[in-house]
């Protein structure tokens, strides 16, 4: 198991301070670094690591300490320096070195320390027991449980991001064959990135409702440890077994009068050397809220300040290594947005595969009167392909909560002009279809919009369902 704490500060920590932070368990302890010196870990003599300190990160992005440790952190305005800490409780005095650690970077740059509670100033004396640790087998710095199926990453936060950590450990987990499931109470809320994160299967979110009693968190499965990894419970006729905890209503207070609005889209680029990429999603984020993205980054928290030209460099980058690029970007803190985005160099051209999610409260119109021009505007200028759109009742902040909630409705979809053209226009919009398509764009290459319905008819699904049934079959019909 481990701990995190983190040291947000007005001033950089240069290496000099890091180390000094470091050195609260006294000289006769080793400094190892990884990833290429990304992470500076403190170790005992014999190389067992105490703690785990990534490179100080620079916030630029208004609103990110509030959004990813609670609304009453205490932190230096933006921009601020953010050096995260994980601390192996393997060790007794592990966590004391990292609240040491985080405590003097605080006092000596002029900062502050979450959780509170952890920082401190003292010299951590260290025992026996943990100066004669030998180092374990080799693990990434966030995997607190490493067996042959599974990498268990356990964190009592209060909302669980996608952190450089968690990409590292999820990266892993992929590589090696691995789940990753990670294990937290009850009262922990993920990111909608790490929910996008977890949604292949096998990995989990592993709540931990009880001394012995653990449940999924997205899929309510009751689970216990068996074979090295959190399993689902089975009931003598062979199906999953539901923990009460996911569905109890005492449990699981619900969305009074907010909701989601999710927009899933696709687009794809000739991969040209003028392309500039973010700019579908820029237009999503104008048309939706009236203002572009705050930041973006490839992990949270977000620190850069919005720049199409920025991610178009990584991806290009990125491309040439046949690495695609995955990234986050978020929304003004006044007006909770947050989207994904997968960039991949296909034969087809650029892709990219964008999921947005925008918050509204009880009193905020959810503008869905706004997407049909939305879609045009992606289908005649950014090379869109496809955009369904969803609505929910769930949280305005756009977190995951371990109870059930409502599954979203179908709004609309959007067939974008290059598809209409290889499925055909007469059969995309045969009159039969209910209700009957818009054109939108161009009239010798029209985008082609379907309105399913208003997000409260739960008939849309089966509207979508039929939509997605006489489009394949004309799909099947153009390619015979």
């Amino acid at each position: 198991m481990t701990k995190d704490v983190i040291a947000l500060t007005e001033k950089m920590p240069d290496p000099v301070t890091v180390l000094a932070g470091l050195y609260a368990g006294g000289p006769d302890l080793r400094i190892n670094t990884l990833a290429d010196g990304a992470v500076t870990q403190l170790c005992t003599p014999a190389g067992h690591p105490l703690v785990s300190v990534e490179v100080p990160l620079l916030l630029q992005v208004p609103g990110e300490v509030t959004r990813l440790l609670g609304p009453h952190t205490q932190a230096p305005g933006t921009p601020l320096w953010w050096t995260e800490a994980r601390a192996s409780t393997a060790l007794a005095e592990a966590e004391s070195l990292a609240g040491s650690f985080a405590g003097r970077l605080a006092t000596v740059l002029d900062g502050t320390v979450w959780p509170p509670e952890a920082a401190h100033t003292d010299v951590v004396p260290l025992g026996a027991e943990t100066i004669a640790a030998t180092a374990p087998d080799a693990t990434p710095p966030a995997v607190d449980v490493l067996t042959d199926r599974a990498a268990l990453v356990i964190q009592d936060r209060p909302f669980i991001a996608m952190t450089s950590w968690l990409s590292d450990a999820l990266s892993t987990a992929i590589k090696t064959g691995r789940a990753l499931q990670i294990v937290t109470p009850p009262h922990t809320r993920l990111t909608l990135p790490t929910r996008t994160a977890l949604g292949g299967h096998p990995h989990r979110w592993v709540v931990q409702h009880s001394p012995t009693g653990y449940y999924d968190g997205l899929s309510g499965a009751e689970l216990h440890w068996t074979d090295g990894a959190f399993t689902p419970v089975k009931n003598t006729d062979g199906t999953t077994r539901g923990a009460d905890a996911f569905t109890s209503p005492s449990n699981n207070p619900t969305a009074q009068g907010e909701q989601q609005l999710l927009l899933c889209f696709r687009t794809l680029h000739p991969a040209t050397e003028n392309l500039l990429l973010g700019t579908a999603l820029e237009t999503a984020f104008q048309h939706l809220t009236g203002m572009a993205p705050a930041g973006w980054s490839t992990a949270e928290p977000i620190n850069l300040p919005w720049s199409t030209r920025q991610l178009t460099e990584l991806a290009r980058a990125r491309a040439q290594r046949s690495t695609p690029t995955w990234l986050i970007a978020i929304g003004a803190p006044e007006h909770p947005a947050i989207a994904t985005t997968r960039i991949a160099h296909t034969p087809a051209g650029i892709e990219e595969h964008i999921t947005l999610a925008l918050g509204y409260g009880p009193e905020e119109a959810v503008p869905l009167t706004a997407l049909p021009d939305l879609a045009e505007t992606l289908a005649v200028r950014h090379g869109l392909t496809s955009l369904l759109t969803t609505l929910r009742t769930a949280r305005r902040d756009l977190t995951v909560p371990p109870h059930l909630e409502l599954p979203p409705l179908p709004v609309s979809f959007t067939l974008g002009p290059d598809p209409v053209g290889d499925i055909g226009l007469p059969h995309a919009e045969d009159p039969s279809l209910t209700p009957v398509p818009i054109r939108l764009g161009p009239v010798t290459a029209p985008a082609l919009h379907y309105r399913l319905g208003d997000g409260t008819d739960p008939e849309a699904w089966t509207r979508l369902q039929q939509l997605n049934q006489h489009l394949a079959s004309g799909v099947r019909r153009s390619a015979s």
